[in-house]
C-alpha cells in the first residue's frame, strides 16, 4: 500500500502505558531472544510453490504492518488468535521503525535512531525492539510465519527518508548512497542476525514497494541483487523477496494492450520480470490497487494472470502480496472473482488481502479504509473461506 494511509489514522491508545525512555544503545552484539515456536521448520521455496513446516502447499495470508508496533502484548495476542482463526498461514509486519528525532514522536515504537550523532539500536522494552520481539514470538507460538519488511519506501516509521536525512542526497539517491546504504545494511545485519534462527520468519523482504520514479529499471535491479545477496551471506537459510509492487514494462514477456498505461510503462524505476530473474531473490511480490492505478477491477484478473506468467517462465513462485478494495465497495462482489482467478487460473503460491483488521483492546487504532474486519460477513467469505481453499488445493505448480 502506498501514500500516507498506513500510518494516518495511527492514534495508538497509550494513556495506560508508562515507558521511561532510555538513551540510545550504540551498535553492539546483542543476546537473540528465545524466538523457537513449537515443532517446525524454516519455510523454503520448492519449485513455484513453498514448504511451510515440512508441506507443500498453497496459501492464504494478510498484512497486518502494525504488529511490531503496538505498545500492548494483549493487543497483538488477540490479533494474531484472530488471525489463526481465519486460517491464515502467514503475515507481513513492518520490521523496521527508524526515527531521525524519538522525542518528537512519543507515541511511536522504533527500533533505531539515526542522526548527526549516529546509529542506534532502541532496547527499551517498552517502545523499542522487544515490541517486535514479542510479535514473533507470539507468531510463532500459533504457528503464523512472517515476511520481515526491512525498510520503506514512503515516510511512516522511518523509511528512505529517514536515511536521506542524515547521509544526504535524494529519495532516487538512496539506492546508490554508499553512506546510506552502509547504515541500512548494518540495520539488516541487526535485524537478520538477531531473528535468523527463528523458524517464524517466512521471508525477509528488501523495503515494502520501493521506487525510484523516473529512474532506468538498472539501478533497482542491482540494489535489489546486492542487498538480497548481503542477507543470504547473513543468514543463507531463509528467503528474501523485494517487496516491489510488480511493475512491467513494454519489454516484459506478457503485456499485451497496456503497454502505454501506467503500470506498464517502468516509470516507477521497476522491472518485475528482470528483479524476478535475480539469483538471490526467490519468489516475486505483487501488490494491486486497481482503482488507485486509474484501472477499473476487472483489470485485476489480467495483472495477476500476468504475473503468473512470468512466474512460471523464470521457475519462481509468485505472491500476490496485497490487494484490497476500499471500505464502501462492494468488496466480496470484486475481490472473489480475483481469488477465483488465483485459484483456478494461475499457480500463484499465495494471496495476502491488505489488510487484517480487529478491535484491539487497548483501543489502538492503526488500520486505514481498506481494512476487513475479523467475524464479519467480508472477512467469512474472503478470509476464511478463501484460506480454506488455497490450503485444500493440489499441491502442484502447472498452470
Amino acid at each position: 500500500m502506498y501514500l500516507l494511509t498506513k500510518l494516518a489514522l495511527f492514534a495508538v491508545a497509550i494513556s495506560n502505558v508508562a515507558f521511561v525512555a532510555s538513551a540510545p544503545t550504540p551498535i553492539e552484539l546483542v543476546k537473540r531472544a528465545d524466538l523457537q515456536p513449537r515443532a517446525a521448520s524454516i519455510t523454503t521455496r520448492d519449485g513455484r510453490l513453498f514448504t511451510i513446516d515440512g508441506r507443500t502447499q498453497y496459501f492464504a495470508g494478510t498484512n497486518t504492518w502494525w504488529l511490531g508496533h503496538l505498545f500492548s502484548n494483549a493487543d497483538v495476542d488477540a490479533a494474531l488468535s484472530q488471525i489463526a482463526a481465519t486460517g491464515y498461514k502467514v503475515t507481513r509486519l513492518w520490521g523496521f521503525g527508524t526515527s531521525n528525532n524519538p522525542a518528537a514522536t512519543p507515541w511511536q515504537v522504533y527500533y533505531q535512531v539515526l542522526n548527526s550523532t549516529g546509529q542506534y539500536f532502541n532496547y527499551n522494552p517498552d517502545n523499542g525492539i522487544a515490541r517486535l520481539d514479542y510479535a514473533i514470538s507470539a507468531a510463532g507460538k500459533l504457528g503464523i510465519k512472517i515476511i520481515l519488511v526491512l525498510n520503506n519506501n514512503y515516510d511512516d516509521l522511518g523509511g528512505i527518508n529517514t536515511y536521506t536525512n542524515v547521509y544526504g542526497g535524494t529519495h532516487n539517491g538512496f539506492y546508490t548512497n554508499t553512506a546510506a546504504q552502509t547504515a541500512y545494511k548494518n540495520y539488516i545485519k541487526f535485524i537478520v542476525n538477531r531473528y535468523k534462527a527463528s523458524t517464524t520468519i517466512f521471508s525477509w523482504e528488501l523495503m515494502n514497494e520501493p521506487r525510484c520514479s523516473g529512474c532506468a529499471s538498472s539501478i533497482i535491479t542491482k540494489w535489489a541483487s546486492d542487498t538480497s545477496a548481503y542477507i543470504k551471506y547473513l543468514d543463507p537459510q531463509h528467503m528474501v523477496s523485494l517487496g516491489d509492487e510488480g511493475w512491467l514494462t513494454s519489454t516484459s514477456s506478457y503485456v499485451p494492450n497496456y503497454e502505454q498505461s501506467y503500470a506498464y510503462t517502468g516509470y516507477e524505476g521497476v522491472d518485475f520480470e528482470k528483479n524476478l530473474a535475480i539469483p538471490t531473490l526467490d519468489y516475486g511480490t505483487v501488490h494491486m490497487y486497481a482503482n488507485q492505478w486509474g484501472y477499473n477491477y476487472t483489470w485485476g484478473n489480467t495483472w495477476i494472470a500476468q504475473h503468473n506468467t512470468i512466474g512460471k517462465k523464470l521457475g519462481k513462485p509468485v505472491v500476490l502480496e496485497e490487494y484490497a478494495v476500499p471500505d464502501g465497495e462492494d468488496r466480496v462482489g470484486i475481490m472473489c472473482p480475483w481469488q477465483d482467478t488465483v485459484v483456478k487460473k494461475t499457480s500463484i503460491a499465495g494471496d495476502m488481502m491488505w489488510q487484517f483488521g480487529t478491535k484491539f483492546p487497548s483501543g489502538a487504532q492503526p488500520l486505514d479504509n481498506y481494512a476487513v474486519y475479523y467475524n464479519t460477513n467480508d472477512l467469512q467469505t474472503l478470509g476464511n473461506a478463501h484460506a480454506k481453499v488455497m490450503a485444500a488445493k493440489t499441491a502442484v505448480a502447472t498452470l
